[in-house]
């Protein structure tokens, strides 16, 4: 695992428990907000007209996201008359439903009234994550998880992982006797362990199971270790370093601490919201679960 994944994971799991019950409100988030600032622009060309009616640069900015990957492959000026043919389709189709009186539905009104709200807390979650993402505030999650992080010991370590103790025992004793380990891999049961001559890389103490682990952490670098049992089977253990886990430098995890910051101030600002209101639900609770 390298030292950036080991972060990714680290920076997660700080972040888990601003996610538990709003992901799928923040899933959303910055979808369509992100190409809202071509509005604000002061260009705004008509592209298009449609029965009069105006297509702009913001029209397709807005098409582009609504149509995603469905177009993403194509060739810019492909992919401009796509989205452009689509906005002139939505625009007739549009108004021959509002000819046929369908805007003034009840079911019309309802989905018209969940995307008024879905598009208003998008909005308003946008905003909150712009606040919470300062370059202050990142940086002292940065430290704050640097600190954490740092001190905390690492193994680098090979391993030749058979099924039985008495093949363990000797692939043990040749390897004592100066045999080479990336030769004595090949006998491995672990997928790809030729390959890698039984290399893990560095990992800490709570990436192992309990019992290997421990042996590992306990041997000096360049020894061998006697045959370790744990649920895999038996290991044989050659430890090649020992270091304190390194930090990732802040510019290299940005991105993660950004992401961790617009989740957890999102999570944070739902929750409030949830704390302060009166929910009541009136549809029948779901069965409990048969034992």
């Amino acid at each position: 695992m390298t030292v950036l994944s080991r972060w990714n994971s680290f920076i997660a799991g700080r972040g888990r428990f601003a996610l538990v019950g709003v992901v799928a409100l923040a899933v959303g988030v910055g979808l369509a907000f992100g190409i809202w600032t071509v509005v604000a622009q002061e260009a705004d060309a008509v592209v298009a007209r449609v029965n009069g009616v105006e297509i702009r640069a913001s029209d397709v900015a807005i098409a582009e996201e609504d149509l995603g990957s469905n177009i993403q492959q194509l060739p810019p000026e492909a992919k401009r008359e796509q989205v452009i043919g689509y906005l002139s389709d939505l625009i007739l189709v549009a108004k021959a439903a509002e000819a046929k009186k369908l805007a003034d539905t009840p079911e019309f009104q309802r989905r018209m009234a969940h995307a008024r709200n879905r598009l208003l807390m998008e909005a308003l979650l946008q905003s909150e994550a712009k606040a919470a993402t300062n370059d202050d505030a990142m940086r002292k999650t940065y430290e704050e998880a640097a600190k954490q992080m740092g001190g905390e010991k690492e193994v680098h370590a090979r391993h030749i992982l058979v099924d039985s103790e008495d093949e363990a025992k000797t692939i043990a004793a040749e390897l004592k006797k100066g045999a080479d380990f990336a030769e004595l891999a090949k006998r491995s049961k672990e997928p790809g362990a030729a390959e890698r001559a039984g290399d893990l890389g560095y990992f800490t103490k709570d990436q192992m199971v309990p019992a290997f682990s421990e042996v590992a952490f306990a041997l000096e670098p360049g020894k061998i270790s006697d045959p370790v049992k744990t649920e895999f089977g038996w290991h044989v253990i050659k430890v090649e370093d020992k270091r304190d886990r390194p930090v990732p430098p802040f510019e290299q995890v940005r991105s993660q601490v950004e992401n961790y910051l617009v989740r957890k101030s999102q999570a944070e600002f739902v929750g409030k919201l949830r704390q302060e209101a009166k929910i009541e639900r009136l549809d029948p609770k779901a069965a409990e679960p048969k034992k």
